[in-house]
């Protein structure tokens, strides 16, 4: 079994049965995991921040790095793959943590969740299933043959979204 890393704001598809799409350590990022069955691909994007507004180049170079620009490359990317824009997609949403924010000051976790949901919104998309928040941070793999998505986190034992 191959394993696919994905870094803070990058993402990743594939259609190899052989493959696992895995990202670690998910504080306030948030992953946005999305399969669609129709053409058996899976996708998975790491969201460091919500709006790309703060730095416009960094967008450009790395645009998984913010929600606004995220959402649209891991789109971008599934079609690549056989998505045509009108099939039915699944999506998974996780993280979104106040890992280093226990007060609450400045909400990136929440405000990234809030971001993803409002561009998937965008493009009539919406997640069907949501591990985020908490104070925990999350580690998630994605097997691109059963289209099982598997979280973990220290000190407890893994689970299924």
């Amino acid at each position: 079994m191959k394993t696919v890393y994905v870094g803070v704001g990058e993402c990743a598809t594939s259609k190899e049965r052989d493959e696992t799409i895995k990202t670690l350590a998910l504080g306030s990022c948030v992953a946005v995991i999305v399969l669609d069955p129709q053409n058996r691909v899976v996708g998975l994007l790491h969201v460091a921040l919500p709006d790309s507004s703060i730095n416009t180049r960094r967008a450009q170079e790395r645009p998984g790095m913010f929600a606004d620009t995220g959402v649209a490359k891991i789109l971008d990317e599934l079609k690549q793959h056989g998505y045509d824009g009108k099939s039915r997609l699944t999506v998974k949403l996780a993280g979104g943590a106040s890992v280093m924010d226990p007060n609450n000051t400045f909400n990136i976790g929440k405000r990234n969740v809030l971001a993803v949901r409002k561009c998937l919104w965008k493009y009539r998309l919406g997640a069907i299933a949501e591990d985020v928040g908490g104070n925990i941070s999350r580690s998630v793999a994605v097997d691109v043959n059963t289209g099982k998505i598997t979280i973990s986190s220290p000190g407890k034992e893994s689970w299924i979204l």
